[in-house]
């Protein structure tokens, strides 16, 4: 059950991570016009783009990849409290 458990929240700190790394790539020019920027925005926008249609940008701040990222540490934290219950 653990490893089960243990599978899942790694998944979702990877993704944590690949998300950290393609809002970074924002900040440095042609970033995401390499073949490893194409591969986050394909695996990233997807997630992104609900939170965005929400959550308007604050002048050239968008925010939306922070809640994001809250709504996975939330996830994970649901994961533990669940498998805590079954247990």
């Amino acid at each position: 059950m653990y490893s089960l458990l243990t599978f899942l929240t790694t998944i979702i700190d990877i993704y944590s991570y690949a998300l950290i790394v393609y809002i970074l790539m924002s900040w440095f020019p042609n970033a995401r016009d390499t073949k490893i920027g194409q591969l986050l925005a394909a695996i990233c926008e997807p997630y992104l783009e609900p939170f965005r249609r929400f959550i308007p940008p604050l002048g050239m701040i968008d925010v939306s990849p922070i809640v994001a990222l809250f709504v996975l540490n939330f996830a994970t934290r649901g994961l533990y409290a669940l498998f805590n219950m079954l247990n």
